[in-house]
């Protein structure tokens, strides 16, 4: 038992959690494509390196959706509810963060 569960009972919310990450990063692509233009997300693309846990996460049920479902709520909280575009969160994202 892993975690209370069975063994496949725990691959199956992992394999459920793993569809749902890429339908909620999929979405969220075209999203941001039909608001930025595939172009301009191109020529404004940085490069960032996401972060080891951020990568760690497609293993665990459900963390890499919870990290997409995050990464919408900044953008609408922070970004497009204080007047900031779809771009500068696009450049906020792939841009690594000048340290002072």
């Amino acid at each position: 038992m892993i975690a209370g569960m069975f063994e496949q009972e725990f691959v199956a919310y992992i394999i459920f959690g793993l569809i749902l990450n890429f339908l909620f990063s999929i979405l969220f692509g075209l999203y941001l494509t039909k608001n930025i233009g595939l172009e301009e997300m191109m020529r404004s693309k940085g490069e960032k390196q996401q972060s080891i846990l951020i990568s760690l996460s497609l293993f665990i049920p459900y963390a890499k959706m919870a990290i997409t479902l995050y990464r919408v709520a900044i953008l609408q909280i922070y970004f497009l509810n204080k007047g900031y575009s779809h771009k500068e969160f696009w450049i906020y994202i792939t841009h690594a963060q000048k340290q002072n």
